[in-house]
């Protein structure tokens, strides 16, 4: 399986949409919320653009927390070995099998629906 390239514009639009903090800028402000952020460190969603690595501002609670349904999808897509940038992609990508929807707006629903538009992703 050869990955297509993801283009610089699709960055910028989840820049703008979600916001898309440099991996450092994140470990600043976990420091700030929690006295050892290394175990949430360890879960972050991360994507690598260039020399960069940024962490998608989707997977984030306010207040700094991580969603529950986006750890469970990624540690689903790790066990696939599915790339964090291909990850990022599918949250924010339209599903037909989520009839259209993009994983990101159902992220408050059961996480089951989701688990299954990863499975089918994986396998495109």
């Amino acid at each position: 399986m050869n990955p297509r390239p993801i283009s610089n514009r699709t960055w910028e639009e989840i820049r703008a949409e979600f916001t898309l903090p440099a991996l450092a800028q994140v470990r600043r402000r976990l420091s700030e919320l929690m006295d050892d952020p290394e175990p949430v460190m360890h879960q972050l969603v991360r994507v690598f653009i260039h020399d960069g690595t940024f962490c998608p501002g989707f997977q984030f609670l306010p207040g700094g927390q991580l969603h529950p349904t986006v750890l469970t999808l990624f540690q689903r897509a790790m066990e696939l070995q599915l790339p964090h940038n291909y990850f990022t992609l599918l949250m924010v990508t339209p599903s037909r099998d989520l009839v259209g929807t993009r994983p990101v707006d159902l992220l408050k629903d059961a996480p089951v629906p989701l688990l299954r538009a990863l499975e089918a992703f994986r396998w495109r």
